[in-house]
């Protein structure tokens, strides 16, 4: 039986270890690194990188060369059999007479990503991924300040609860600002294909320089979002701590 108190001394000592731990890192990053990591965001958002007046700055030329036409006799079925399937001297095979272009071999090699938004999206990538972190952190020392369910006097309590709500939307939001940009590459991925497959159609070309537009664009409301998300939680944190980390009155309990 002694064994069993002291284990059981021991994990709430652990326990009591990790909720000041959380405490002391969550008041640390709301005094002090929420306000420093708005300035960062906001000399970000003022970069050159972020201010390109003129988008085609950011295009990205997709360096795949459109085939040489077939050229058609006057065989029974209108297409010459000698030239229905040929290998043209880069290397790409066409079947423009069915279902586009067939490639084997890119001339070209490898078709690079926009290697302007990539640089510009492993900036932002770290800063959503910190965000949610720093958020998490917080998000659970407002939880373990929560009292126990009682009636009455619980102002202070709905309070807390509003904070946790705001911190796990932010979570939510910051989260998919990541999925955007997976569904970027995705999107740009299939564009791509098509030019391969269609390298004919001038209107898969400019299709990808659009969603290079608008990702660029994209990328800096993100950089904006997450900038103003570190101002409301620092000002709404400071504003209501008092409550936050004293839900309840200690002299309430004389009232009854």
């Amino acid at each position: 039986m002694s064994s069993l108190l002291k284990v059981d001394r021991e994990m709430k000592t652990k326990v009591e270890a990790f909720r000041e731990q959380i405490s002391s890192e969550a008041e640390h990053l709301v005094a002090s690194f929420f306000p420093r990591k708005l300035l960062e965001l906001d000399n970000f958002l003022k970069e050159p990188i972020l201010n390109v007046i003129d988008l085609k700055e950011i295009h990205s030329e997709i360096k795949f060369k459109v085939p040489d036409p077939i050229l058609f006799n006057n065989s029974h079925d209108g297409v010459d059999m000698n030239t229905k399937k040929r290998k043209l001297e880069d290397g790409v095979t066409v079947e423009s007479w069915q279902g586009g272009t067939k490639t084997l071999v890119m001339p070209e090699g490898m078709l690079k990503c926009n290697t302007k938004l990539v640089d510009l999206i492993e900036r932002v990538k770290p800063e959503i991924r910190t965000l949610i972190e720093k958020c998490n952190t917080v998000k659970m020392w407002v939880q373990l300040l929560i009292p126990r369910i009682e009636d009455g006097n619980n102002f202070g309590v709905s309070i807390q609860e509003e904070t946790v709500a705001e911190l796990r939307t932010v979570e939510s939001e910051a989260a998919s600002y990541l999925d955007q940009i997976s569904r970027y590459y995705m999107t740009r991925a299939k564009l791509v294909s098509k030019i391969v497959k269609y390298p004919h159609v001038e209107d898969y070309r400019r299709t990808i320089s659009e969603i290079d537009e608008k990702e660029y664009i994209s990328l800096k409301i993100i950089v904006s979002e997450l900038r103003n998300q570190y101002v409301i939680l620092h000002d709404m944190i400071l504003k209501n701590i008092e409550k936050i980390k004293k839900p309840r009155n200690c002299n309430s309990e004389a009232l009854y």
